[in-house]
């Protein structure tokens, strides 16, 4: 192993124990309380090195978004290249990758859809920017491509591909939300599995033709 890759190495392995460390703090904190101090203090290194890899608490709670996208990204590209699925086992795969990629990291999932909908974004670098849009233009656009293989086909109703993607987004997107507020008025209520594949299965009989 070359010097150079051996300092890559490094210097990735000083990233994940950064972010592990700011996941520990913003669940114990929360976004606002948390400060660089507090995620510099976890991981065990100084203040000086934490921004040496980024600029700003902002930038690194869009870190742990882009771990949730790139595993989004990666199931919504396995389903949609299978070809031994029709459109309707792909649209009950995609489904079934939602209730994953919540699993993959709850916490994360939820803060996730904070930031696509909060002014954290306007403090990030552009190449951060960048990447969290190619990711989930990616992704959504796996979606629209596995509705226009089924509208295509006779399966869906003709609705615009789009359109279906962007419902469907919401709806699990909206689900997570509202069930994760409920929790805050009683923790010990989690219906959010039971929520979704209730709702994924009132969304999916309206598209399926008759």
């Amino acid at each position: 192993m070359g010097i150079q890759e051996r300092k890559e190495r490094e210097r990735e392995r000083r990233r994940q124990q950064i972010i592990v460390a700011t996941k520990k703090v913003f669940s114990e904190k929360g976004f606002n309380k948390a400060t660089m101090d507090d995620i510099a203090g976890e991981a065990e290194l100084s203040p000086g090195t934490l921004y040496l890899y980024f600029k700003n608490k902002e930038e690194l709670y869009a870190s742990l978004s882009l771990r949730i996208l790139q595993y989004l990204h990666m199931r919504v590209e396995h389903v949609e290249n299978d070809t031994n699925l029709g459109p309707e086992q792909k649209l009950d795969a995609l489904m079934a990758a939602m209730y994953d990629v919540y699993d993959f990291d709850p916490l994360v999932v939820i803060n996730m859809f904070h930031l696509q909908s909060s002014e954290t974004l306007k403090n990030l670098s552009p190449e951060l920017i960048d990447e969290i849009k190619e990711l989930s233009r990616k992704s959504i656009g796996g979606f629209v491509r596995v509705f226009k293989e089924g509208i295509n086909r006779g399966v869906f109703v003709d609705r615009h591909p789009v359109a279906l993607s962007d419902s469907f987004w919401a709806l699990f997107s909206g689900v997570v939300l509202w069930t994760n507020s409920k929790r805050v008025i009683n923790e010990d209520k989690d219906f959010l599995k039971q929520t979704l594949e209730l709702a994924f299965r009132i969304f999916k009989q309206g598209i399926i033709r008759s």
